[in-house]
């Protein structure tokens, strides 16, 4: 990995259940000499080993505790501790309060705990949230999913370098706030309603962020990708891309112009 170098890889974007050649919402964010598991939805951890190891990951980061954001966990766990790996445990853990409560009853059916935390150092997330893992700095928001607690994460290098991601929410000010002026705004548009934006939404909230390219992600499956991203870009002036599974994003300061940005295209697997 080069230390100077930010990168987003798309692990899974599929909602709500992971599809043949998708698997659901994963993130690989690689800066700063460390990497950065964000949400591990159904079949992300097959994704995530064809970039790194699970042995390799720094860090695990959940915004919310639905399925599709965290299933993986469960089987990262058995491999973090049964499979022979050459690696140091526990892994560090950010998501939720009641994470490591969640995780102990899926994995023990008798009155003694099981030994998630052997696993995972669980960090329990609030608003404002921050936390620094070498040149990178995580900082967790709160935002409106209309159910469990869940956050966003703006991901910082120690060049100015930001990518932020929505986690599932309704447009809110948390979000817009946490995004302000960031290179690369990673948001979901799985549909208007209860805790989730439109496709059109997260191209108002990228705009109203000054965001300098936004890629969706999580789009309902009634929606296509290419339209998905059309209606965001009829509502933002930067550049618009769709979250395709083994896209991977390199992330340079943008351009101080307005809808205009630096951030390299995307590249596939």
């Amino acid at each position: 990995m080069e230390p100077d170098l930010l990168r987003v890889t798309v692990l899974g974007s599929a909602t709500p259940f992971p599809r043949p050649d998708n698997p659901c919402s994963g993130l690989l964010v690689e800066g700063g000499g460390v990497r950065v598991w964000v949400d591990a939805g159904t079949g992300t951890l097959a994704e995530l080993q064809r970039y790194v190891t699970l042995g390799d990951v720094d860090a695990v980061w959940i915004s919310h505790l639905h399925a599709d954001h965290s299933a993986d966990l469960l089987t990262a766990s058995y491999g973090l501790l049964y499979a022979g790996l050459d690696v140091s445990v526990p892994v560090a853990l950010f998501g939720p309060a009641g994470i490591a409560d969640r995780l102990a009853g899926f994995l023990t059916n008798g009155p003694e705990r099981s030994p998630v935390e052997k696993a995972f150092a669980v960090q329990e997330l609030y608003d404002g949230h921050v936390a620094r893992l070498g040149g990178l700095t995580l900082r967790s928001r709160g935002v409106d999913h209309a159910g469990p607690d869940a956050f966003a994460l703006r991901v910082e290098d120690e060049d100015g370098r930001s990518v932020v991601y929505s986690g599932d929410c309704r447009p809110c000010s948390s979000l817009v706030e946490l995004a302000r002026d960031c290179d690369l705004f990673v948001c979901e548009a799985d549909g208007e309603g209860p805790g989730h934006h439109s496709a059109a939404q997260a191209g108002r909230s990228a705009a109203a962020a000054r965001a300098g390219r936004l890629v969706v992600t999580h789009v309902g499956s009634g929606v296509e990708p290419a339209e998905a991203v059309a209606l965001a870009a009829a509502e933002f002036p930067g550049d618009v891309a769709h979250a395709d599974p083994g896209a991977r994003f390199e992330v340079t300061r943008r351009s101080r112009t307005p809808g205009r940005t630096t951030t390299s295209r995307a590249s596939s697997r």
